[in-house]
């Protein structure tokens, strides 16, 4: 029988559920979102695992830099990350990671970057399973007309996480509309 090793972690924005698999990151998610078990059963099956708590270091080192994240002290993570979805769902997730520390992008820009200009509702879809949250920024995506929208964690969560990397000002995000490499 395969493992996730998983452990809880309290935030200052709420608790969350980490595991690791095969030492990488596979879940860093808020444990009361409405999806939890759909998440949890995506993993499971798609790592041919169960879940069992229990400590390695990339849990460690996990806790360690959403510490100083929600310090302020940390921009990047450095983490060996696997995501465990659809083909779709990953380049998704790996458009994500692109997207700066203290910026925004719209769903329409993000489904632009993916050329895949009718897709925003997919992609939006694609965001709302991200299982590793914060890590693959999917709050740093919001609505083309500025306004926050959907986010896993909750609408309060997402607006505290942005204020927190100084995305938004006057409570309007600011919406990056340069090409992100």
């Amino acid at each position: 029988m395969n493992y996730i090793i998983i452990q809880y972690y309290q935030s200052p924005m709420g608790k969350l559920i980490l595991g690791s698999f095969e030492n990488k990151l596979c879940l860093c998610d808020w444990f009361h979102r409405s999806n939890r078990l759909t998440v949890d059963a995506r993993l499971k099956t798609g790592l041919h695992a169960e879940f069992t708590e229990g400590q390695d270091l990339v849990l460690e080192s996990t806790i360690l830099q959403l510490k100083e994240y929600f310090s302020g002290n940390r921009k990047n993570f450095e983490l060996p990350l696997l995501m465990v979805g659809t083909d779709f769902q990953k380049k998704v997730w790996q458009e994500l990671l692109k997207i700066p520390y203290g910026r925004t992008i719209s769903y329409a820009l993000m489904a632009e970057l993916l050329h895949n200009p009718l897709g925003i509702r997919a992609i939006a879809s694609a965001n709302g399973a991200n299982a590793i949250s914060i890590i693959v920024p999917c709050h740093r995506v919001i609505g083309s007309d500025g306004k926050l929208v959907g986010y896993a964690g909750g609408l309060k969560v997402k607006k505290k996480l942005l204020q927190l990397e100084g995305a938004l000002n006057n409570d309007q995000p600011d919406l990056f509309n340069g090409m992100i490499i």
